[in-house]
């Protein structure tokens, strides 16, 4: 690792002090979080984000300032995604709001461990075989094209999802909820007089949230790595973004159609991130400047933002 033990205490001490200020001060009792609620928590979040960014670029240096907040912007935008497919799993389960922010917390806390470990595992491997960063760089430029051809295709159906139908068949699944507890004691089917532990759709909803962010990885990592092979910077800026996303999971949620044509730009972003890695092998440059990659990444986001607002303005008035 390049950069001092004391940066990453102090990166662990903030992400421990928000988790504890979020589940133990601000959610302590289960409730339904609002818009409101959700957009002051989301901007909270944001701000952290990109202090933490501030505070990477007066330590390091403005290039590694520069590929943090390009890292941040790339993942939490492919977020929008993942904050998508969690509400399909919310609605099939049928899992009432005030319970989701229980579902996402301890979602959360998953996510910073296996991100953990598979940063870890891909930051050995980019170490000792460079050429590998090659390959994400193609599997982005071949994800962008995808995307790019279908944006449009939103479809998806949770009741034909395989990993849905094998859970159910082999944990024991109440119908029911128990209230927010994930799992419980009941007689046994057979014999009454026997306890057994069942899990419930709470838990069905954790499990279902914890392999999805796995599948999200696949992409999100290789495209930042593919910014910078940093250890630090690469996990430091997926868990912020991913910090914030519950929050913002409860106002995007009511809003995510107005927000469609950004799958299109994101698309442009990992091509471009793809081509910046190949670009050293066929052009005379040693490689891409952190403040290009930056410029084009919030060029590219921005407009598309800006672009889905105004293509559906009709919707908000709805």
């Amino acid at each position: 690792m390049s950069e001092p033990l004391w940066m990453w205490a102090v990166f662990l001490s903030v992400v421990f002090f928000l988790l504890i200020f979020d589940l133990g001060v601000l959610h302590r009792k289960t409730k339904t979080i609002g818009i409101k609620e959700s957009l002051r928590m989301t901007l909270f979040y944001i701000v952290m984000g990109l202090a933490f960014g501030v505070f990477v670029w007066i330590e390091l240096g403005d290039v590694k300032g520069k590929l943090y907040l390009t890292g941040y912007l790339v993942e939490k935008s492919l977020s929008m995604d993942n904050l998508f497919v969690m509400s399909l799993i919310f609605a099939h389960l049928s899992i009432p709001k005030e319970y989701q922010h229980r579902v996402l917390f301890w979602g959360i806390l998953g996510v910073i461990v296996l991100r953990g470990i598979m940063i870890g595992l891909g930051a050995a491997i980019v170490s000792q075989f460079e050429w590998v960063l090659l390959i994400f760089a193609a599997f982005l430029i071949f994800t962008g094209i995808k995307m790019l051809i279908m944006a449009d295709d939103d479809d998806v159906d949770m009741s034909q999802s395989k990993l849905l139908k094998w859970l159910r068949k082999y944990l024991p699944i109440t119908e029911e909820l128990h209230g927010k507890k994930f799992s419980v004691l009941l007689p046994h089917a057979q014999n009454p007089k026997k306890k057994v532990r069942y899990y419930t759709p709470l838990m069905l909803a954790l499990v279902l949230v914890e392999l999805m962010d796995l599948v999200f990885a696949v992409d999100s990592i290789p495209a930042v790595f593919a910014i910078t092979t940093d250890p630090f910077i690469v996990y430091t800026s997926n868990i912020f973004a991913i910090l914030g996303l519950r929050a913002m999971y409860f106002a995007i949620n009511e809003v995510i159609a107005r927000f469609h044509y950004v799958k299109y730009s994101l698309s442009l972003v990992l091509i471009f991130i793809g081509c910046k890695v190949f670009a050293p092998e066929f052009l005379d440059i040693e490689k891409v400047p952190a403040s290009v990659s930056l410029s084009v990444t919030v060029l590219l986001l921005g407009g598309g933002i800006v672009y889905s607002l105004f293509k559906t303005k009709d919707k908000s008035k709805a």
